[in-house]
This record gives structure tokens, sequence and C-alpha cells, in this order.
């Protein structure tokens, strides 16, 4: 049993304090942002030449725009949208938390879509990359959320359980470490497995993100406590698992839509 006590923050330098949810913010991205070039050299030169690594780093600005944007409302809309409509100026409030990775997910995919529009290139091209590297900041996101105590698992007698201090004297399942482990290091290998495989087509890795994710949450789920201003679903679905289902279908259906087109 492990004593989960970390300070939120990091460092403290008076007026501005560093905090490991920030670093795991900019950390997913730097990383994420030298992988996707590394990847565009290996693979998508035969198929891109002319393209840029330099509209590539124009993209992570709308990326970012997208991620923060999409990510906050759709905590607001999924999660906790009584609150807020009381209370809508604290829609703002980024540093107090609350963000959603399905609402940040379907943020990258319009900012995508809109990028790909202006510059005239395919929008699963550039997903593609996106699903290939993004495994990196879920990873450091979970490992935030470890941090900051949030996303609990349930409880449990396991060696290997978590105390959070912070939240009750409950000894419970580490969900953020699996989902770091699952979502983070699983989806990684998988995601770079397809990319790099033989049978590989613009728009694989984008679908089979929105599958293989969607499976693993829906299994991470089982380990996590649901959110607590919203409960179970129907007394039995959790919002996560719900939101993946959806995922999962979304994939499906592109699956099938782009396949039936060859």
């Amino acid at each position: 049993m492990y004593v989960q006590n970390i300070d939120l923050v990091l460092f403290d330098f008076g007026i501005i304090e560093i905090r490991w949810y920030s670093l795991a913010y900019i950390f997913g991205i730097l990383i994420g942002w030298w992988l996707g070039k590394k990847i565009i050299v290996a693979k998508f030169n035969k198929f891109y030449p002319d393209f840029k690594i330099k509209q590539f780093d124009d993209l992570i600005t709308y990326l970012i725009i997208s991620i923060i944007i999409g990510g906050r409302l759709g905590y607001v809309l999924f999660y906790n949208l009584d609150y807020y409509f009381l209370n809508p100026l604290d829609i703002l409030k980024l540093w107090e938390g609350g963000m959603s990775f399905h609402g940040a997910l379907i943020g990258i995919i319009f900012g995508t879509y809109i990028f790909s529009i202006k510059r005239e290139l395919s929008a699963f091209f550039l997903l593609d990359i996106i699903a290939c590297v993004s495994p990196v900041g879920i990873f450091f996101g979970r490992l935030a959320n470890f941090i900051n105590s949030e996303l609990i698992g349930k409880k449990t007698d396991i060696f290997w359980s978590v105390i959070f201090p912070k939240i009750d004297d409950v000894s419970r399942h580490p969900s953020q470490l699996y989902e770091a482990f699952l979502e983070g290091v699983v989806l990684f290998l998988i995601m770079n497995f397809i990319l790099f495989g033989k049978n590989y087509k613009i728009g694989t890795c984008s679908y089979m993100f929105l599958i293989i994710y969607g499976c693993l949450r829906i299994f991470s789920e089982f380990f996590r406590e649901p959110d607590i201003q919203i409960g179970y679903l129907f007394d039995f679905i959790s919002m996560g698992t719900m939101l993946s289902v959806l995922m999962i279908l979304a994939g499906t259906t592109i699956f099938f839509i782009r396949n039936d087109k060859k």
C-alpha cells in the first residue's frame, strides 16, 4: 500500500507556481511535437513529399488552442453542466481544473479539419500523425491526475493499492496509473505498430485510435470511481464509458466508410 501525498506544486517562486499538472501538458505537447516531426520524416515523405515540417509546427498552435477549448467545454457539457449553467464565468477558471479527454479529442478533430482545409491537406493524414503521438500526452496527463489525487479508483485491498489523503483514508486502485499504462504506453506501441506496418493506409491510425482507445478506456473504467457530481448514468454506466462507446462506434463507422470506397 502506498500513501499518495505528493505536493501539487513542484516549484513555488512566490507569485509564480509551477504545478505538476501544467508540466504534464507542456511535456506532452513538446514530446508529441518532436515525435510528430520524426514520423513525418520517417513515414510520410513518400505520401506527401511537398509537406513541410514548418506546416506541422503551425498545426501545433491549432492543436494547443483546440485542446484547451475542447477539453474545457467538454468537461462543462459532459460532466458538470448544472454547476456551470449557474456559474458561467467559472468556465474561464482553468486553473481550478476540469478538463475532458473526449472534449479535447473533439476539439482536436475540428481544429485539424479547419487547418487541413486552409492548407489544402488531407485531414486524415494529419490525424494519423496526431493519433500516433497523442498517447504521450495522455500518459503524462494520467500521471498528473495521480499526483492531483483526481479521477480516483475504486476501493480495494490489493497490495499495490493507494490511499489519497487529500480525498479520504480508503485504499483504492491506482486507476490513473492503469490508464497511464494502457492509454499511454500500450496505445502508443499499438498505434505506431499500425503506422509502420506493411498494410498501412492513410486514415487507418485515425479510426483505429478511436476504436482501441475506446476499448482501453472502457476497461479502465471498471477500476475507476464515477465522477461524484453525476455518478452512474442509468445506474450502471459512467460518462467516460458512454463517451468511449460512442468513440468505438465512430471509429467503426469510419472504418466501413473508408473501406467501402476501395
